[in-house]
């Protein structure tokens, strides 16, 4: 992983690293592996990481064919135009 230091901006560097550390999973890896984890712990997790994605499939998909409603979206802010000034 390579980020590059413009104009010594070694804040603006740390802050671009961070969010590819974060976007790889590197952090959640990390973090998993500070202790051991059991066989069957680690299974009841995969397991259980595996009904929540087919929950949330599941849900955009009835969002889709209409079946729930979409979520709200963000209102633009109050009194001000949109667009250009």
């Amino acid at each position: 992983m390579q980020v590059l230091v413009r104009d010594n901006n070694i804040d603006q560097a740390l802050r671009v690293l961070k969010k590819k550390m974060q976007r790889e999973g590197l952090f959640r890896e990390m973090k998993a592996r500070r202790a051991y984890e059991k066989p069957s712990e680690k299974r009841v997790r995969l397991r259980a990481e595996a009904v929540r994605r087919a929950h949330k499939l599941a849900k955009k998909r009835a969002q889709r064919e209409g079946l729930l409603p979409k979520p709200a979206g963000k209102a633009p802010p109050a009194g001000r135009p949109q667009g250009r000034a």
